[in-house]
């Protein structure tokens, strides 16, 4: 009570250390008087994942770097968002927002934070298709597990990622519970959720819905979210069938980037202008169909089919300052809207040969078309953002653009238990790929300005081991290294800078070879789990941001090269205590790359690339009982990095704490969560749309939840 006395006297609101004291006090009062009794032993923690293999196996039995999160774990920590989701992930740095709104995030993994780099798929189905991840409608309410894999899945998932996977991995229908819950908290932010069994005969059956309205400091910035999962599953001798229809509805009022003058973000501009033409928006729009079955054949083996189509569309009118000067006409306005259609089809047999080996043979396709229409326009925007500028539209014919993209592939793999101590894991795909691109003015479609076609054939694949070095009871030290080949066709993000000028379109396919290994072990009885990995991955053609005649468009850049060590240490202290920490440190840099920068070209080799940090390290500690007080606590540190190609622009460090605290019942839970409690508001992610330009942390957020279970 003396620790709450004094913050409110030093205005709690205004002192960020002040929150972090008073949510550490309460959750060590509480931890200290609950954990009187005897001791509970803590459990083994098996975690199955699929997203290395297909098949559900033990993230330790694969020589892949895995980590695996489990839904208790999120809901123990209050999680909503995908970076509160991984802050204690190996090697991620995930920055809240970004060009493509409040609602979405932009991802690091193995140095490289680029919004497509990476793959989100989620029951199986990559989301986003043949295009982009599409993070802003992500939801992760109801989440069995999250799975990450580092680095890529050129097998499984062939042409489509390099630096790793996010498989989110919903509850089945018939074991999730039904509840509702409710929360408000700062800037006008609200949610309500709820999850109930729908009847429908043999199927077992489920809805999920969810409303959110998020508010933020930043001046006419918020979002607003609606979701809904229909999940039903049918199960019947040795076969399993199942369907989801996911639909969500996101409306964004978007922040403003600040500018880079020099070496530094300017103080010309005050912390959260926004710069954006009067009635902004970034609205996202997406309904996907999903379907899978799985069944026996015969006594060793199954086969499994998954199939999903999704139409999306991206609607926006927004714009960047390009002058830091208050006169004149100082920005520069995009409106666009975007479509997408996109069809996956997987099917694969996967047979047992022994107890030795396992054999699977698959195929895939996938499907993307987009098409957008769009303009630009020149405004003025006053520097201090205090108030909006109506836009008045050009009437110049609108720019249209549109690509085709077709991935198929056909693959084998296999893994082999040559001992109780040794397995080897291999695979082989062979990728064909067909894309087509056209853009021009509007007006003159049918004679069209500029038309681009790429075709590929391209194999990939991997190759690994993992090795039992000692085992004793529970306790085991497991060494592992793999080779991973893969490539992509290069993005493409339909910016209105390539559809005017042509740009590059088609680009050069992305490629790249890693090598990686390390060590996963559990220690002390299974108390202690500690994994480390060391990689290196050369990359030929990554698609960076540029601008032509400062409208946003995509280039080739050279080649790269990223190496690290990644390493976490978890120990359970008993059943109801978890601890966990991490380490990383990333080395990204150029090879061979030349740009120009005001007319003059420039060869970049040695030089990092921006916005990435070389260390990256978290720690947290979670102690939820299944009834009384729960509290967490979580602490993300972000190295230097620098935030400009030449190097010339470094941002210092900075760290992240969030805590919360919280009752629970075996009927209902009351708790309280905040994030970024020190208020910290360093720059996160550099805009691809607005030149030399940065968004920053969001500012400190308190959120308070009640939720309650129904039926038994």
């Amino acid at each position: 009570m003396r620790v709450l006395k004094v913050c409110m006297l030093r205005r709690l609101s205004a002192d960020g250390k002040c929150w972090v004291v008073l949510f550490l006090a309460i959750a060590a009062q509480t931890t200290l008087a609950q954990s009187q009794g005897a001791p509970v032993p803590p459990q083994l923690r098996e975690h199955v994942e699929v997203v290395a293999t297909r098949v559900p196996e033990n993230a330790d039995d694969v020589p892949f770097p895995l980590d695996v999160i489990s839904g208790e774990d999120l809901r123990d920590r209050g999680v909503t968002t995908l970076r509160d989701a991984l802050t204690l992930a190996t090697g991620l740095d995930v920055a809240p927002g970004g060009d493509n709104g409040p609602a979405s995030a932009v991802p690091e993994m193995w140095g490289l934070k680029e919004f497509d780099a990476f793959l989100l798929v989620v029951d199986d189905i990559p989301l986003g298709g043949a295009f982009n991840p599409a993070l802003s409608t992500l939801d992760l309410h109801d989440v069995e597990r999250i799975e990450i894999l580092r680095g890529a899945a050129p097998v499984t998932f062939g042409a489509t990622s390099f630096v790793g996977v996010i498989h989110v991995v919903h509850r089945q229908p018939g074991v999730m519970p039904q509840s509702l819950a409710a929360s408000v908290g700062s800037f006008g932010s609200g949610s309500g959720s709820a999850m109930l069994t729908v009847p429908l005969g043999r199927w077992q059956s489920r809805v999920a819905f969810d409303a959110e309205r998020r508010g933020f400091a930043d001046t006419r910035t918020s979002f607003r979210r609606g979701h809904i999962l229909w999940s039903g599953a049918s199960v019947s001798g040795g076969s399993r069938t199942w369907f989801s229809v996911d639909g969500g509805i996101v409306d964004q009022n978007p922040a403003s980037p600040h500018p880079r003058v020099g070496p530094s973000l300017t103080d010309a501009v005050p912390l959260d202008a926004n710069h954006n033409p009067a009635g902004a928006f970034i609205n996202d729009d997406r309904l996907t169909a999903l379907f899978g079955t799985e069944r026996a054949i015969g006594t060793n083996a199954t086969w499994a089919t998954v199939a999903s189509a999704s139409r999306a569309n991206h609607d926006m009118l927004r714009g960047f300052l390009q002058d830091v000067s208050n006169t004149g006409v100082n920005a520069r306005g995009l409106q666009q809207e975007i479509d997408f259609t996109d069809i996956y089809v997987d099917s694969h047999v996967a047979r047992g040969v022994g107890k030795q080996f396992q054999l699977m043979l698959g195929g895939d396709w996938l499907h993307g078309r987009g098409s957008s229409s769009g303009i630009d326009f020149a405004y003025h925007a006053p520097l201090d953002g205090s108030s909006a500028t109506t836009a008045v539209m050009p009437s110049t014919p609108p720019v249209a653009m549109s690509d085709l993209r077709e991935f198929v592939g056909g693959y084998v793999s296999a893994a082999w238990n040559v001992t109780g101590r040794l397995r080897i894991d291999g695979g082989f795909r062979l990728n064909v790929t067909h894309e087509e691109g056209e853009h021009g003015n509007e007006d003159e479609r049918s004679n069209a300005a500029e038309e681009g076609v790429q075709n590929n054939v391209r194999p990939s694949g991997s190759v690994g081991a993992i090795w039992t070095a000692w085992q004793q009871g529970a306790d085991r030290v497991r060494l592992f290294a793999n080779y991973r080949n893969s490539f992509k066709p290069a993005a493409i993000d339909f910016g209105l800078g390539e559809a005017e000028e042509g740009g590059e379109s088609p680009l050069d396919p992305e490629t790249s070879h890693s090598v990686d290994g390390g060590v996963k072990s559990r220690l002390a009885g299974g108390r202690v789990d500690v994994t480390g990995a060391v990689f290196t991955m050369d990359f030929a053609n990554l698609v960076i941001a540029r601008t032509i005649n400062g409208l946003p468009a995509l280039t080739n850049a050279g080649t790269q090269r990223f190496r690290g060590f990644e390493g976490s240490a978890e120990w359970r202290v008993r059943q109801d205590v978890i601890g966990r920490a991490t380490y990383s440190f990333h080395d990204a840099t150029f090879r061979d790359y030349v740009a120009e920068f005001d007319g003059v070209p420039l060869q970049l080799a040695g030089k990092r690339l921006e916005m990435s940090a070389r260390h990256l390290s978290s720690a947290g500690v979670i102690y939820a009982p299944r009834r009384g007080v729960v509290a967490t606590g979580t602490m993300n540190f972000v190295g230097s990095r620098f935030l400009n190609k030449r190097n010339t622009a470094l941002a210092e460090g900075y760290t992240v704490l969030s805590a919360g605290v919280a009752y629970r019942t075996e009927r209902w839970e009351v708790r309280l969560d905040g994030r970024n409690l020190a208020d910290r508001r360093p720059p996160v992610t550099e805009s691809e749309l607005g030149d030399a330009q940065y968004y920053r942390l969001p500012a400190r957020q308190i959120d308070l939840t009640f939720s309650t279970r129904l039926g038994s």
